[in-house]
């Protein structure tokens, strides 16, 4: 072997050790996948807290696991070409936000597991058999109280209003999950004997025309079901709410420090935490079908006295005694 043959091997043995090693090393860090129908500045809390719930288990991204988020920026047909995305990107499983996402998944892939973070009613949806034994690729969180919690909603506004007869409630039909709800919310003002008015809103451009209808047909208050275009919309929502001065319960308590009056239902930056563990579990052998899904059964009640104030509205003591959250 001449000096210059040895000077090639040896560079080349050199090289090639550390790109093996790097190879190797990349081979070994868990590569996952985020699903969301809305924006990352949007889902910012949320995204934080399940980094956090990563954390706490040992997880660090670009350290020792790789998430790749796929956003749909509340265009919902974009769903499903990035769930076939982030197959192609060969993920260990899928983390999906709610049903929306979770259907897009689950349409996609029957073998890469997938964890729903805030799933509405997983067994009447058909994601899963059953929620001790879900069976199939599924497993995580679900949102699936019995539909009287609906009429929780609504007993707030009416202990909040004064002299309450005609309330409101907007309702995203095209949102997965969601027609036990609406109906329930019916039922709920009709055993209080207070006037229904149901108003649709389909896209962003409802929500102006929503309040202009039942400003027009005089209720008084509005309860505004959940559904990702509600939550992008939050900020729209609270702001239309306090113009026309109509008090408003959110499902969402993201819209409380925005300016809401109240909102009533799951934290779902404490779903996203506790979906982390459900994520450890599966990149260390567990099999989703041998997970039982986790149900929501702690609602939290958040009120906004400042926004009280400004609509002339008193809470009562004992509801804020009740809240577990208030902003003065």
């Amino acid at each position: 072997m001449d000096r210059r043959t040895f000077l090639v091997t040896v560079a080349g043995g050199l090289f090639a050790v550390p790109l093996a090693a790097k190879a190797e090393q990349t081979a070994s860090v868990p590569k996952i996948g985020y699903l969301s129908a809305l924006s990352q500045p949007g889902m910012g809390p949320n995204i934080e807290a399940f980094r956090q719930g990563l954390g706490d288990l040992g997880y660090f991204e670009g350290r020792n696991i790789v998430v790749k988020y796929r956003w749909a920026h509340g265009i919902f047909t974009q769903l499903p070409d990035l769930a076939a995305d982030l197959i192609r990107l060969n993920v260990r499983l899928i983390v999906a936000a709610s049903n929306r996402e979770i259907t897009a998944a689950k349409e996609a892939t029957t073998t890469i597991p997938i964890v729903m973070v805030n799933a509405i009613d997983p067994v009447g949806a058909g994601f899963i058999a059953s929620i001790a034994r879900p069976g199939g690729n599924l497993t995580g969180l679900a949102w699936a109280p019995a539909v009287e919690i609906v009429g929780k909603h609504i007993e707030f506004l009416r202990d909040v209003v004064p002299h309450l007869s005609r309330v409101a409630v907007l309702v995203d039909p095209g949102f997965p999950g969601i027609s036990p709800y609406r109906d329930a919310a019916a039922v709920a003002t009709k055993k209080l004997r207070l006037a229904y008015q149901e108003i649709e809103t389909r896209e962003a451009d409802d929500f102006s025309k929503a309040f202009a209808v039942l400003v027009r047909e005089r209720s008084q208050a509005v309860f505004v079901q959940g559904s990702p275009l509600v939550f992008r919309n939050l900020r729209a929502i609270v702001d239309l709410a306090a113009s026309h001065r109509i008090p408003a319960i959110f499902v969402y308590r993201e819209a409380v420090p925005l300016g809401g009056l109240m909102s009533y239902g799951v934290n779902i930056a404490d779903l996203n935490r506790r979906a982390a563990t459900f994520v450890d579990k599966i990149l260390r052998g567990t099999k989703p079908a041998d997970l039982p899904v986790e149900e929501a059964t702690k609602f939290e009640l958040v009120i906004n006295l400042k926004t009280a104030k400004a609509l002339g509205l008193t809470i009562p003591p004992s509801l804020l005694q009740r809240a577990d959250h208030v902003i003065e």
